[in-house]
């Protein structure tokens, strides 16, 4: 019987992975008037940059939604093909002894009234969980628009 002979050739290399939106910077600043302010900023191949801010009212809810406006706001600036985001509501519930900031989205554009959800579990600080809940409500759909530029 005939053996297969060893290949000779190397196993195939993959092409260098895209480098993927990242979550580079969070502040949320409490403000004197009983306002906040938050500001988000994103980045991607490193050299763009994408700075999302927004204002809201000192509380946990206002804060929790003013961090995940932000992020919404810089997501906006990302992609330019259209595609919309409106945040629905975003809430921190106590689960498995830990914080789970969930977030809601409302996709706009071509893809209208399509819902996205994203959660991240956090003990440290429920402000910047929001703002990360919503990069994972929104991860697939912008790597699918990213990698397909």
């Amino acid at each position: 019987m005939n053996q297969p002979e060893p290949s000779t050739n190397p196993a195939p290399t993959l092409p260098p992975r895209e480098e993927r939106l990242r979550f580079a910077e969070f502040s949320l600043d409490r403000l004197p008037n009983g306002r906040c302010r938050s500001r988000v900023l994103l980045t991607w191949q490193d050299s763009q940059r994408y700075v999302g801010e927004s204002e809201g009212l000192t509380s946990q809810a206002g804060e929790l939604r003013c961090a995940a406006q932000a992020c919404v706001n810089a997501l906006t600036q990302v992609v330019t093909d259209g595609l919309g985001f409106e945040l629905l509501g975003v809430k921190a519930v106590r689960a498995f002894d830990a914080t789970v900031v969930i977030v809601s989205i409302s996709l706009q554009g071509e893809e209208r009234g399509r819902r996205v959800v994203g959660s991240c579990l956090t003990d440290e600080d429920a402000t910047r969980g929001a703002a990360l809940a919503v990069l994972n409500a929104t991860n697939r759909i912008l790597g699918n628009r990213l990698f397909m530029r």
